[in-house]
C-alpha cells in the first residue's frame, strides 16, 4: 500500500504542476505568449539562416499555437487529475483494479510527453531552430518537462507488489 500511495502522489505532483503551467500561461500570458511568437517567427536564430522560410510571423497563428499549447497542458492536467482520483479510489483493491486504475494517468503522462517531445524540442527544436536562439530557446526547459514526465510514468507503471494490496 506505502508504494501505491507514493504513485498517487507523483501523479497528483504532476498534476499540480501542470495546472501551475495553465495557470502562469493564462494570468502571465504576454511573456508567455512572446515566447511562442519569437519561436515561431524565428526572429532570434542565427543571421542568414537558411530555413527562415519555416517562419510563421502571423499573430493569428501565433495565438492559435499558444491557445493550443494551453489547451493541451490543461488536458493533460485535467487526465492526470481524473487518474489520481481512479487511483486513490483502487489503492486497497486487488492487483487487476489497480493496473486499471492507472489508465487515465498513463494517457494523461503520455499525452505531456507528447507535447513537450513533439511540440517543443522537436518543431519548436528542430523546424523554428529554437536551438540557435540565445534569448527564446526553450529546449533545456522542454527537455527537463519531458524526463520529469517519463520518470513519473515509468515510476507509475513498475510493478509494485501488485498482486496483494
Amino acid at each position: 500500500m506505502p508504494i501505491r500511495l507514493c504513485k498517487i502522489l507523483v501523479v497528483a505532483n504532476s498534476c499540480f504542476f501542470l495546472l501551475m503551467v495553465v495557470f502562469n500561461n493564462t494570468f502571465d500570458s504576454n511573456s508567455n505568449y512572446q515566447f511562442v511568437r519569437h519561436v515561431l517567427s524565428m526572429d532570434t536564430t542565427f543571421p542568414g539562416n537558411t530555413g527562415m522560410w519555416r517562419a510563421i510571423t502571423s499573430p493569428i497563428l501565433h495565438k492559435a499555437f499558444y491557445a493550443t499549447l494551453i489547451s493541451w497542458e490543461a488536458a493533460a492536467a485535467v487526465l492526470l487529475g481524473l487518474g489520481v482520483i481512479q487511483l486513490w479510489r483502487a489503492r486497497a483493491g486487488d492487483a487487476q483494479g489497480w493496473r486499471r486504475a492507472k489508465t487515465l494517468a498513463v494517457v494523461g503522462f503520455s499525452l505531456s510527453l507528447t507535447q513537450w517531445y513533439l511540440a517543443f524540442i522537436s518543431v519548436g527544436g528542430e523546424w523554428f531552430l529554437m536551438w540557435q536562439s540565445r534569448i527564446w530557446n526553450g529546449q533545456d526547459a522542454a527537455f527537463r518537462m519531458f524526463t520529469m514526465m517519463g520518470i513519473s510514468l515509468i515510476f507509475l507503471c513498475l510493478p509494485d507488489g501488485e498482486l496483494a494490496p
